[in-house]
């Protein structure tokens, strides 16, 4: 028995040691009394964070008037202008060349035409293939010849492109990368795949430096691609502007259907079946020169737009070189037709709660109180078009990256999901405990000292299907090393629906939250030491 009670302790120190980020749920206790007196500073700042102004200021944010803040469009240059003109009430310095501005271009790509023929049958884009228009270019040509080419690798251990005449060429690939009988892969031997499995990039990369024309890719799951992509396939992709000419280090490619291949194939089929079957012997290439007329016709457009992050700076006092942020991205997705998309939870909550915070900054100063180090207040854009307004000020930092401390992120903290419908006082926290433990220990004191929230990190995973560390603006401060700390209260049934209005947030659990989040950064901003960095930085968006 007790053996038996050894075993068992040591493997729950086995998971512990294995759990690599907290995940579990950190309920207050009923019996704690927490500070309110108002002679304690982060107190009495804090206080000035109110439902009421919360409501006051996202009931225009989120107003029809700023039609869905789509970046690029007149709503979001409004939201922009509001959120400048808060600062500038609250006498915050300009400190961008005479504004608050950071100005980031766009390029807004979409296809003016997108088809395919194959011996005489007509294929569309989004519908029976996909081509990005900001991931491949221009194209119209047509072909009597495609090749298939395996799998597209060309690597030291195994090419397909050895003694393959490809040059001008629209080829044919499988995702992924040979086996053998064994289930083993040639190129790792082992049950592990290489970069060639996950890499797309780098078989477009291989085709371009072979002088490939076109690479068609095989995907099985289309469909589900499609659903996947829906939002960048109906409507323009967006990227960061950087002239988006046909010139680039990939090849053009399209990910076609099965119906499409088996078409490209033709009655060459046993020969494709042999090449597969030879690759998977003998872990050689070997390809099918395939006999269909294929004709493709694509031409893109591409339009620049203008948007701005807004900066937001408090100077601090002895320790003022050392910088900590707070975000919150003021973008939404603007309207589908006539209906507007307000955005009240996602992410006006996050956008007011900023501006809340701001205005404590503000009366702090006026008191003679500022915190030890800066607060920047970053107010981005372009979030919803893939983190881009906060990857773009990462990279283009106004504030040097090795003197920013920590990334406080907030996005959507206004409603309440199924989970919490009971019990609105809690909060998701994600990220506090990867990059820094101290930045994780600094939010739970602050919460059981002031708060009592209930904070729950069942996001923060590593496992998490969601993968929401790798989807807010937080994770561009993130992959550069700087912890960060993400504030969410979960999606529910209005996300990105035209529900998310401002008549369904819970303003007393924002004001909540935002109190407790400002009790975290007057730490970080006032704590003797810089916070430690003991995490690990890991890539997987």
């Amino acid at each position: 028995m007790k053996n038996i009670f050894r075993i068992a302790i040591a493997l729950c120190m086995a998971v512990q040691l294995n759990a690599q980020y907290i995940s579990g749920v950190s309920s207050p206790d009923s019996n704690t009394v927490y500070i309110t007196d108002t002679a304690d500073i982060s107190v009495l700042l804090s206080n000035t964070i109110t439902s009421d102004d919360m409501k006051e200021h996202l009931s225009i944010l989120a107003s029809d008037e700023f039609g869905g803040r789509e970046t690029g469009f007149p709503g979001n240059d409004m939201a922009a202008e509001y959120i400048s003109g808060h600062l500038n009430s609250l006498g915050v310095p300009k400190i961008m060349d005479g504004d608050y501005y950071q100005d980031v271009a766009f390029t807004y790509t979409s296809w003016v035409s997108n088809t395919v023929t194959i011996n005489g049958t007509d294929y569309k884009g989004a519908r029976d293939f996909i081509a990005f228009p900001d991931k491949t270019g221009n194209a119209a040509f047509s072909a009597d010849e495609v090749i298939y080419l395996g799998y597209g690798i060309d690597d030291p251990e195994y090419s397909d492109y050895k003694k393959v005449k490809v040059k001008d060429k629209v080829i044919l690939i499988n995702k992924g990368e040979p086996m053998k009988k064994d289930s083993t892969y040639w190129l790792t031997d082992s049950n592990e795949p290489s970069a060639w499995t996950g890499d797309i990039d780098r078989k477009l990369k291989a085709a371009k430096k072979h002088g490939v024309k076109m690479v068609l890719i095989i995907e099985d799951q289309l469909r589900d691609m499609i659903g996947k992509n829906r939002r960048r396939l109906l409507g323009p992709t967006v990227t960061l502007t950087n002239g988006l000419s046909d010139e680039t280090d990939m090849a053009n490619h399209l990910y076609i259907s099965t119906t499409m291949a088996k078409e490209l194939i033709g009655d060459k089929g046993k020969k494709v079946i042999k090449s597969r079957k030879y690759i998977t012997k003998k872990g050689k290439n070997c390809d099918t020169k395939l006999k269909p007329q294929f004709e493709v016709n694509q031409e893109r457009k591409s339009t620049v737009l203008l948007g701005r992050n807004v900066l937001g700076f408090f100077e601090g006092t002895d320790l003022k070189d050392e910088i900590i942020v707070v975000s919150a991205h003021y973008d939404h997705i603007g309207k589908k037709g006539e209906v507007i998309y307000n955005g009240a939870d996602d992410n006006g909550s996050g956008t007011t709660t900023v501006l809340e915070i701001a205005e404590a900054l503000a009366i702090a100063k006026n008191m003679g109180k500022s915190p030890r180090r800066s607060v920047l207040c970053l107010l981005v854009t372009g979030e919803e078009k893939g983190l881009l307004g906060s990857y773009y000020y990462s990279e283009n930092p106004v504030f040097p990256v090795e003197q920013t401390v920590a990334d406080v992120n907030i996005d959507m903290v206004g409603r309440v999901d199924d989970k919490y419908k009971n019990n609105p006082n809690y909060i998701y926290v994600i990220g506090s405990d990867r990059l820094s433990t101290d930045l994780h220990k600094i939010n739970e004191t602050a919460n059981n000292t002031y708060s009592g929230l209930t904070l729950d990190y069942t996001y923060n995973d590593e496992n998490d299907p969601n993968r929401y560390y790798f989807r807010s603006d937080h994770y561009n401060f993130a992959r550069l090393g700087i912890p960060a700390i993400f504030f969410f209260n979960g999606v529910h049934e209005d996300y990105h629906q035209a529900g998310d209005t401002v008549d369904k947030i819970n303003f007393d659990k924002m004001q909540n939250v935002g109190r407790l989040i400002f009790h975290t950064l007057w730490e970080l901003a006032n704590r003797n030491d810089r916070i430690v960095v003991d995490g690990e930085i890991k890539a997987g968006r």
